[in-house]
């Protein structure tokens, strides 16, 4: 597979975040001179992933390629993060996104005013909400991500039998926490249905079971409430234009919130994971886009 050839120079660091070391790689890619500082990409993962995912991998190699340096990282609870393994929570991603953030504007390779946010499904949604808040982060782009975790929520289980079982979780876990003080347990396709002929696109080592805290934390996330104060930096929305996982109106409402320069984009020949699916169509979208509003070098 193309990962094996996939080589360059990686150096494994740690992110200091809320007291906790998330586990992160920089790549800098080959031709940077001594004391050249590159545009620069955080590349997020997505739901209780890690940043060994194809929908990380796949976009740092291109990127790389591109010419700009990355640093892929476990949020907190993830992969080799510190942190309580899945307790994901949506605002803290967007700490540890501002954390790693701090720590690439320090690299040597880096321009410090020239790093953008990429990320995937939850990832997308983390890095349009980081963007809105944070004016250092110089670009975003996000793939298949959401901007309204109710909404969101209510597309993905649309019967009004399953919106009954969903929300009962969520009052489930509220109540076992008040009861007990510890967090309900619940399984990963409970919070989000995937397609069992796409599950294999899972990175090794997903989370598969969370506190019912991260379904409450999604269900109040709203990307689409910040969205709007990214411009004028540029955001480039992506989505597959029949998502069988996130639904594709998320990117679509995103879009409409969003100030100028912004661009949305939908493929018809992709699904959820297009990312990892290195559809070539997406990439050249993409190159272009960076070309235009965020090149790798100055």
């Amino acid at each position: 597979g193309d990962r094996e050839e996939f080589e360059m120079p990686q150096e494994s660091v740690t992110i200091p975040s809320a007291g906790l070391k998330l586990s992160g790689t920089v790549r800098v890619p080959d031709g940077v001179k001594a004391g050249e500082k590159r545009s620069a990409f955080l590349v997020l993962h997505g739901f209780g992933s890690n940043k060994s995912s194809g929908n990380v991998m796949s976009p740092t190699k291109v990127l790389g390629e591109l010419g700009y340096v990355t640093l892929g990282f476990d949020m907190r609870g993830c992969g080799d993060s510190e942190g309580e393994f899945g307790r994901v929570i949506c605002l803290e991603q967007v700490e540890d996104t501002r954390s790693a953030l701090t720590f690439l504007q320090k690299h040597p390779a880096v321009h410090p005013d020239r790093i953008a946010v990429i990320g995937s499904s939850f990832g997308g949604a983390v890095s349009v909400y980081a963007g809105g808040v944070d004016e250092r982060i110089a670009a975003v782009i996000s793939n298949g991500g959401w901007g309204d975790g109710e909404r969101k929520f209510r597309g993905q289980h649309k019967s009004p039998e399953e919106w009954a079982r969903f929300t009962k979780m969520l009052a489930d876990g509220r109540e076992h926490r008040a009861r007990t003080g510890k967090s309900l347990m619940v399984p990963r396709y409970d919070i989000v249905p995937i397609p069992p002929h796409l599950r294999n696109n899972l990175a090794q080592n997903s989370i598969h079971e969370f506190p019912a805290e991260t379904a409450q934390s999604m269900f109040d996330f709203r990307a689409d409430d910040v969205v709007a104060k990214i411009a004028p930096r540029p955001l480039l929305l992506i989505h597959a234009s029949n998502d069988s996982v996130t639904p594709t109106e998320q990117s679509i409402e995103l879009f409409k919130r969003a100030g100028q320069p912004a661009e949305l984009h939908l493929f018809s020949d992709a699904d959820h994971f297009l990312f990892s699916e290195g559809n070539a169509r997406v990439w050249g979208v993409m190159r272009d886009w960076l070309g235009q509003y965020f090149p790798a070098a100055r």
